[in-house]
C-alpha cells in the first residue's frame, strides 16, 4: 500500500476526474489525500478518501468567477483568456505550493499526482527529484505543450507540421508568449522567484514537461501529433464519471426510444448562466426538424429556458450513461469531459466553444473528423441547423465517433494510472537506494 496525495484545482471538470482516480486508488488499497476546494469535500470523502481543503485565494469557486471578477465580463478572446489563466493559474500558486508543503509535512506522500492546471507544484518541479516526493500530472484538459507541430494553445487553430504551417507556429508561439501572454510569463517568474526557485527556462503553459510522468487523460487519437512530444507523456484514455445507482428519469424518457433522431444540447453546468449563447440557439434552429431535442440544464431551474418547442424536453440532470446510448448528436460549449463522454459512447458532436480550452477542444473535434467546430461560442440558429443536418446526413461522423468510441475502451485508464503512480514511487525509492558517486 502506498501513501498518494491528489492534488486539483477547484474547478468541477478537473476536480470529477481526480475524485474518480481517488476512487480507483481506494479500492486498490492505497491511502488518498484529495487536496481540492472546500466545497468538494462531500464528493471526495463519498469517493473513500480524505480530504483536505486548498487554503487563501487558491480556494476559489469556479461557480462565482463573474461575481468575485466582475472585471472579466469585458474582455473578450485572448484577453478573457490570460485573465482566466492568471486568477486560476498562476496567482493561486503561493496558497497552493503552501498547502501542498504542509500536506507533504504531515502525510509523507509516496507521490504526488495533480491534474495539469494546478501549477501550485511548479515550485517543487524546480528542486532536485531527490529531494521531494514525485510528481505524476494527469491532463485533464487538452494537451498544452508547445510545439513545432501545432499552434500556441488558447488559439484554436489546426496543428500543421508543412514547412509553412510550423512557420506559422513558430511565428505565433513568439506573438503569444512575448505579446499576448507576457504578463502572465511575467507574473508566473516572479512568483517562483518570491517562493525562492529559479525561473523557468520555458513558457509557463509547459510546466507539465517538468512532471516525473504527465498521463494525458485521452485517447492518443484525439490529440495533434508532435514529433517533439515530451518523452514524460503518455496517453491513457478516458475517466469517466460513475453511473448513478438508481436515477430518476423525467416522465418523456420513452420518447428518446422513437423514430424521431435525438439531439442532446447542454452548456455544463458552469457556463450555463446564459442559455442564449447555446441552448436557445439550438431550440429555435430546430423546432420545426423532425428531431426531439433534449436538453440538460446543469441544475438550473428548467423554467429558465423560456417556452420550449414542441420537440423539445429538458430537465436539470440526465444520467449520461443512458442518454448517450440513445443520442444522435451532442451540441456541446466544447467542455473536455463532457466532449470525451460523448465520443465514449460514439456520439458525433457539434462544438460551440468560445472559453478557457474550449476552442482547443472544438478545433480537436473538427481535426478528428468526430463532428462540426463553430468556431464561436455564440453561434446563431441557422448556423447550429446547418451543423446538425450535416452531422445526421454524413455517415461519416458518426462512424469517425464509434472509432474513437473503440479505441477509448481499448484503455485501461484506471489501471494505467495506478501502474504510473507505482512505477514513480519504486523509481524514487531506487534513487534514494543508490549512493550518488
Amino acid at each position: 500500500m502506498s501513501t498518494y496525495l491528489l492534488c486539483a484545482s477547484p474547478i468541477q471538470g478537473h476536480v470529477s476526474p481526480v475524485v474518480a482516480i481517488a476512487r480507483d486508488l481506494v479500492a486498490r488499497g492505497h491511502d488518498v489525500t484529495v487536496l481540492t476546494g472546500s466545497r468538494f469535500r462531500g464528493a471526495v470523502e463519498a469517493a473513500g478518501a480524505a480530504h483536505r481543503p486548498l487554503t487563501g485565494i487558491a480556494d476559489f469557486d469556479d461557480r462565482r468567477l463573474l461575481e468575485d471578477h466582475p472585471e472579466r465580463a469585458a474582455k473578450r478572446g485572448i484577453a478573457k483568456l490570460e485573465f482566466d489563466v492568471q486568477v486560476t493559474f498562476i496567482r493561486p500558486v503561493p496558497d497552493q505550493f503552501r498547502d501542498v508543503e504542509r500536506a507533504v509535512a504531515e502525510l509523507s506522500p509516496d507521490a504526488i499526482l495533480v491534474e495539469g492546471a494546478f501549477a501550485g507544484v511548479l515550485p517543487y518541479l524546480q528542486d532536485d527529484p531527490t529531494s521531494r516526493p514525485p510528481v505524476v500530472g494527469v491532463g485533464v484538459i487538452p494537451l498544452v505543450q508547445g510545439s513545432v507541430d501545432t499552434a500556441p494553445a488558447g488559439l484554436g487553430l489546426a496543428p500543421s507540421s508543412t514547412p509553412f504551417g510550423r512557420l506559422r507556429n513558430r511565428v505565433l508561439g513568439a506573438l503569444v508568449t512575448r505579446v499576448l501572454f507576457r504578463k502572465s510569463q511575467a507574473l508566473a517568474q516572479r512568483t517562483l522567484r518570491d517562493l525562492g526557485r529559479p525561473e523557468l527556462e520555458t513558457f509557463v503553459f509547459d510546466f507539465t514537461r517538468k512532471c516525473d510522468r504527465y498521463l494525458q487523460l485521452s485517447p492518443a487519437e484525439f490529440e495533434y501529433p508532435r514529433s517533439d512530444l515530451s518523452p514524460n507523456v503518455r496517453f491513457v484514455g478516458t475517466v469517466l464519471p460513475p453511473a448513478p445507482d438508481d436515477p430518476e428519469l423525467p416522465a418523456w424518457w420513452p420518447e428518446l426510444d422513437g423514430d424521431r433522431p435525438v439531439v442532446h444540447v447542454t452548456q455544463g453546468t458552469i457556463d450555463n448562466t446564459d442559455f442564449d449563447r447555446l441552448v436557445r440557439p439550438t431550440l429555435d434552429a430546430l423546432a420545426d426538424r423532425d428531431v426531439l431535442v433534449v436538453v440538460a440544464t446543469g441544475g438550473r431551474p428548467v423554467d429558465d429556458l423560456g417556452e420550449l418547442p414542441g420537440n423539445a424536453r429538458a430537465a436539470e440532470f440526465l444520467p449520461y450513461d443512458l442518454l448517450l446510448p440513445k443520442t444522435d448528436v451532442f451540441v456541446t460549449n466544447a467542455g473536455f469531459g463532457g466532449t470525451q463522454y460523448a465520443l465514449s459512447h460514439g456520439v458525433p458532436i457539434v462544438a460551440a466553444g468560445a472559453t478557457e480550452d474550449k476552442p482547443e477542444v472544438a478545433m480537436r473535434v473538427q481535426w478528428a473528423g468526430v463532428g462540426v467546430n463553430l468556431r464561436t461560442g455564440t453561434p446563431a440558429p441557422s448556423a447550429v441547423a446547418r451543423a446538425v443536418d450535416r452531422v445526421l446526413a454524413d455517415r461519416g461522423f458518426r462512424d469517425r465517433a464509434r472509432a474513437m468510441a473503440a479505441r477509448i475502451r481499448d484503455y485501461d485508464t484506471f489501471g494505467l494510472i495506478a501502474e504510473e503512480l507505482e512505477q514513480a514511487v519504486a523509481a524514487a525509492r531506487l534513487r534514494l537506494e543508490v549512493p550518488v558517486s
